[in-house]
């Protein structure tokens, strides 16, 4: 049996009296394009900020490929790079001492961290602009870059955070469509966090995340059966939008 590459089991959190997140379970088969959709304050980002540790999670495990994510973080973290919803490059770097500073923290020498930096930056058309400060770049570039920086330990899943925010439509599918290759040619797990639904293709993994509570799972067809529709749209609105929603979303038998 292969080893998912995030499995969240029962994880809630609070922001003093208020719920954040309340008994989520989900699971990213290794290798997959998962997209986590929910609306603006569904919970997603502190989801995000539990699996990486920046919140300590009160109840529930969270592995990553079968590492706890509070008793074993070193080797968790390790598998795992994250692009955060917000943007948090210094403008005033280069690309090079962005990569270069990025690759240090994760104990990379820099000559290995300079391949992987010619690496990353090819991939995501970025090559040109190793000298640039960051400041010059663009936004779709700015997000490509930060792509590029969670990739330079090589990690096996990728988190991203509502990465199209604020993007215009061409960068947006660009970024999209690079993403996606990640897994089609690299086998790169990836965690897509979006309230967009042109997003998603019927191919992915869903999980819909509303008020902090997973209403369905596992594949876009499942998600459909399961709100007993044929379009998306209308499906996400249909299980938002039932009076009693439970959290039983489909588990995946990975």
């Amino acid at each position: 049996m292969t080893q998912p590459a995030l499995r969240i089991d029962g994880v809630s959190h609070s922001f003093g009296t208020r719920t954040a997140l309340d008994r989520v379970s989900l699971t990213v088969p290794s290798g997959s394009f998962t997209a986590l959709l929910g609306l603006n304050g569904a919970g997603k980002t502190t989801l995000f900020s539990l699996v990486t540790r920046l919140y300590d999670s009160s109840s529930g495990t969270i592995q990553v490929f079968g590492f706890d994510v509070r008793r074993e973080a070193p080797a968790a973290l390790s598998r795992l790079g994250i692009v955060f919803q917000a943007r948090t490059l210094d403008l005033d770097l280069s690309v090079r001492q962005s990569l270069l500073y990025h690759a240090a923290l994760h104990g990379i020498g820099r000559s290995r961290a300079s391949a992987r930096a010619a690496h990353v930056l090819e991939k995501f058309a970025l090559a040109d602009r190793i000298d640039d400060k960051v400041r010059n770049l663009s936004g779709g570039q700015m997000r490509r870059l930060e792509i590029a920086r969670a990739l330079i330990h090589d990690p096996a899943l990728l988190l991203l955070d509502e990465p199209t925010v604020g993007l215009d439509v061409e960068a947006r599918q660009g970024l999209i469509m690079e993403v996606r290759r990640l897994v089609a040619e690299e086998g790169r797990g990836i965690l897509w966090a979006t309230h967009l639904l042109d997003e998603i293709e019927m191919s992915d993994r869903l999980v819909v995340l509303h008020k902090g509570r997973v209403l369905a799972q596992g594949s876009v067809q499942d998600v459909l059966a399961e709100a007993g529709d044929t379009d998306l749209q209308t499906a996400f609105l249909k299980l938002v939008n039932a009076p009693g929603t439970t959290s039983a979303g489909r588990e995946a038998a990975e």
